[in-house]
């Protein structure tokens, strides 16, 4: 079972403070051999979500800045990200891990629905938020991730009454659930077992959100 290398946050502290080329230049080969066991780790972690799940793919985020359009002309960023894309249109739900120099985090859920399934969720909170809520208040998603978390409206979102029992979800734009992390954590040799049982604990709230998106509100398959 694939560890994350002990000089990976280490590494990206340093990166933090000299970022720039001619640094990450030199030390190219530690962050390319960094890289590589990311990359066997994050094939293992979905390998292992397959055995009761459907991972289409997993992505590494490149460490490279897009500064195009940005006022900050750092070339690099200063954490390493990867996410596991689960099978559409079936399964709905991503799971992201972010090491970082600063805070490192794990996280699932929705980050960015389109405008026609963040519709179809806030209709079907309007109509069932109880149920909604039996779900991601159950104990061991409660124990393992605590609140559910994401931007939302100030108020209420256009159709919506303001006054509704369960306004404080129907305002959300995202559904999401962060667990920060210690350094410690990730350079635990048992990181990718824990980091496997955050994710897995997850899908009754992926089960239920992938068929609120893939049914209308009759129930009836859209697809």
């Amino acid at each position: 079972m694939q560890v994350i290398p002990n000089n990976t946050i280490s590494f990206l502290k340093e990166l933090k403070l000299n970022n720039n080329r001619d640094w990450f230049n030199e030390n190219k080969d530690q962050f390319k051999s960094i890289q590589a066991d990311i990359k066997t780790f994050a094939n293992e972690v979905k390998d292992s979500l397959n055995i009761s799940d459907d991972i289409e793919k997993v992505k590494i985020f490149r460490i490279y800045r897009d500064i195009r359009f940005s006022k900050d002309k750092t070339p690099f960023k200063k954490n390493i990200g990867m996410a596991f894309h689960r099978a559409k249109p079936e399964l709905r739900g991503g799971y992201y891990l972010e090491i970082s120099a600063d805070q490192s985090f794990v996280a699932v859920g929705f980050w960015n629905p389109n405008k026609e399934d963040l519709l179809r969720i806030r209709k079907e909170i309007e109509i069932d938020g109880q149920e909604f809520k039996s779900i991601i208040n159950q104990k061991k998603i409660k124990d393992i991730w605590g609140e559910i978390k994401g931007e939302e409206v100030k108020t209420s979102p256009k159709g919506f009454d303001r006054n509704h029992e369960h306004i404080d979800l129907i305002k959300k734009k995202q559904f999401i659930f962060i667990k920060k992390l210690r350094e410690e954590d990730i350079l635990n040799n048992n990181f990718q077992k824990e980091l496997i049982n955050c994710f897995v604990s997850i899908r009754p709230f992926f089960d239920y959100m992938s068929e609120i998106l893939t049914t209308n509100l009759n129930g009836e398959s859209i697809i």
